[in-house]
């Protein structure tokens, strides 16, 4: 077991993402999780991130959820079709389905991200 201290998280800067601070909490480096990777993520108002992992870019190939911790964020699809999530619920994001994502609100969104490696 390796237990992860928040207070000792460095803060990341992924690609195309603004507005927001994200945290990598667990993975190959930080616990020796391999299968996944978990991130928490604070969406300040208007932040937010660009559509992303559509078939054949960066990432898409992996499965991920979203799990607004607090607050509520918008995630858009490929397609521009729209999902609301409040405190409480979450997203499957599926294989090579293209996702934007927006705190439309004026409060910060806490959000708890899963990302599958393989």
């Amino acid at each position: 077991m390796k237990d992860i201290k928040l207070n000792d998280v460095i803060p990341y800067h992924p690609p195309s993402h603004f507005g927001m601070v994200a945290l990598k909490l667990q993975g190959l480096e930080e616990s020796g999780v391999s299968k996944f990777w978990q991130g928490l993520s604070y969406f300040l108002p208007n932040g937010g991130a660009d559509m992303q992992y559509s078939e054949g870019t960066f990432g898409a190939e992996f499965e991920k959820t979203y799990f607004v911790v607090d607050g509520q964020i918008t995630v858009a699809d490929a397609d521009g079709k729209t999902f609301t999530l409040d405190k409480g619920d979450s997203i499957a994001i599926l294989p090579n389905e293209g996702r934007a994502v927006q705190n439309m609100t004026n409060r910060t969104a806490t959000v708890l991200i899963t990302v599958s490696t393989s």
